[in-house]
């Protein structure tokens, strides 16, 4: 196996890693278990989960051992740190390889940006779950997901220049899709970090009204200082219903967009770019679905879990569009 069919192989399975850092960071948060392991980057002093004992109560009386939180905050802890392990190998392979000279400057800024990732997880520790830096640190989550698969597209990608230029036409909309969807993300995110995802329990409208009392100005303090405990929400009701509507109007804004991007995709693009266009589809109707069922069925832990994994699918599958509107440089 010659080494860029190597770093492919890599790339790949760092991708999986990445989604399903993800997916167990989002389970980690929507189950109470971020603060699981009060210090960093042990628990309770341990690279493995100690068992409970009285010793460990007295020394951390503000946070006891919950041994299902701890686990759940360090197999985050252990899949996150794998990931990193396997980006450093992927950027030493880059600069010991002269064949993968081309991918330098990539893998040693993903490198610096999986670092950076990890300062972020040790400042939601040590800060008290701060909303700025739980956001913070799912967007580079996301990112760094997004840059793996990106280059493993690139990596293996077989597109002809005939496909590029009847695709390109498309770009302009697709990157509009793309930004939609990442204000909708850090939308998703602020609602959950701040936990306004209940402020309004039930659908379509909220608190029995189609426009209830808000405070979108306490609703988006970003920053509020430091020494404070966020863990379950430090803001007034209206501030989070400020929240939880925001990210309502842009669910529906995200989703006649991303609609029209997936319908014009269908009607003007290539026979290969049609087929993304309809995963695109099925995605967004069952993130849809999947925010719908979060609301009515007051926010089960499962769905609440599908729900951050399948916004990340969709970010994938926008990913895929726009690739197959640029051309490859070989």
């Amino acid at each position: 196996m010659n080494d860029n069919k190597i770093i492919l192989l890599l790339l790949r399975i760092a991708c999986a890693l990445a989604f399903l850092v993800i997916v167990v960071g989002a389970y980690t948060r929507l189950s109470d278990a971020g603060l699981g392991c009060p210090d960093w980057p042990g628990c309770y002093g341990n690279l493995i989960v100690p068992d409970k004992s009285d010793r460990l109560n007295e020394t951390y009386p503000e946070r006891p051992l919950e041994l299902g939180k701890a686990w759940t905050e360090m197999a985050h802890r252990y899949a996150a740190s794998s990931l990193g392990l396997l980006i450093l190998v992927i950027a030493i392979m880059s600069w010991t390889k002269s064949s993968l000279s081309k991918m330098r400057v990539f893998t040693s800024g993903l490198l610096l940006l999986v670092i950076f990732q990890g300062m972020l997880g040790m400042w939601t520790v040590t800060l008290l779950l701060k909303p700025i830096i739980v956001l913070s640190h799912l967007l580079g989550g996301l990112s760094i997901l997004s840059l793996l698969y990106w280059t493993v597209l690139r990596q293996q990608s077989h597109q002809n220049t005939d496909t590029i230029i009847d695709n390109r036409k498309l770009l302009p909309l697709v990157i509009v899709g793309l930004t939609v969807l990442g204000f909708q993300i850090l939308l998703g995110g602020w609602t959950s970090t701040n936990y306004a995802a209940l402020a309004c329990p039930d659908f379509p409208t909220c608190q029995g009204v189609w426009w209830p009392n808000m405070d979108f100005n306490e609703g988006f303090i970003l920053w509020r200082g430091l020494g404070i405990d966020y863990e379950g929400g430090v803001l007034h009701g209206s501030a989070r219903t400020a929240i939880h509507m925001a990210h309502r109007i842009g669910a529906l804004i995200t989703f006649f967009t991303i609609l029209t991007v997936a319908v014009q995709t269908m009607r003007s693009g290539t026979k290969n770019i049609k087929l993304t266009a309809l995963i695109i589809l099925i995605i967004l109707f069952a993130q849809v679905s999947l925010g719908i069922a979060n609301i009515k069925f007051y926010l089960p832990l499962s769905v609440a879990v599908a729900h951050n994994g399948v916004a990340a699918l969709l970010l994938l599958s926008l990913v895929t569009l726009l690739h197959q509107c640029l051309p490859v440089k070989k």
